[in-house]
């Protein structure tokens, strides 16, 4: 991309419906489309966690499904299940749980991991049977297509999309650089 060039901006704005960690208001937001079965996603993880800790409720990261089932036959039911545990408040203690155990996931063990956490077995099988988790993936997925993501992991930072590294010195000066509010 041409320095010039305007960079894409994120087309679906933080809202009530996402799964934030940090307050929606914060001064500085990241947010990332990602798939659970992606090993760059992964690898990530451990950056964005130190974001959090170093800019706390100065920051809000969102994590979007952008789910690739040619290549990650998983990465529909681990982001329906993430959807799932969030209807319970569950988001972030799931999503935290699915890339922990990455390299073993099956449908099993999914569901173990959710059943696991501190939620209502019940529910979670009806927000999964209801369809009201796909639907949320589905509209992180459309929101992800109007703004050309291609690949994961895709960051938008404040509102723009990143180009450059992924590691937390990057993304921090990414995040405090020119155009931050």
């Amino acid at each position: 991309m041409d320095e010039n060039e305007e960079l894409p901006e994120l087309v679906l704005p933080i809202e009530s419906r996402d799964n934030c960690r940090g307050p929606p208001s914060a001064r500085y937001s990241l947010v990332e489309y990602g798939s659970y079965t992606s090993p760059h996603c992964r690898d990530v993880v451990g950056a964005v966690n130190e974001l959090v800790r170093e800019l706390g409720d100065d920051l809000c990261v969102v994590f979007r499904n952008f789910p690739q089932p040619g290549v990650h036959p998983l990465s529909r039911p681990a982001a329906d299940a993430a959807e799932a545990a969030g209807l319970q408040g569950k988001f972030w203690l799931m999503h935290d749980r699915l890339f922990e155990h990455q390299d073993e996931l099956s449908e099993k063990l999914i569901r173990e991991i959710a059943l696991a956490l501190p939620i209502e077995k019940e529910d979670f099988d009806r927000d999964l049977s209801s369809r009201e988790a796909a639907r949320r993936v589905d509209d992180d997925i459309e929101s992800a297509t109007e703004a050309g993501v291609g690949d994961v992991p895709t960051f938008f930072v404040n509102g723009k999309l990143h180009v450059g590294q992924y590691e937390f010195l990057p993304l921090l000066k990414a995040l405090q650089g020119p155009g931050s509010t």
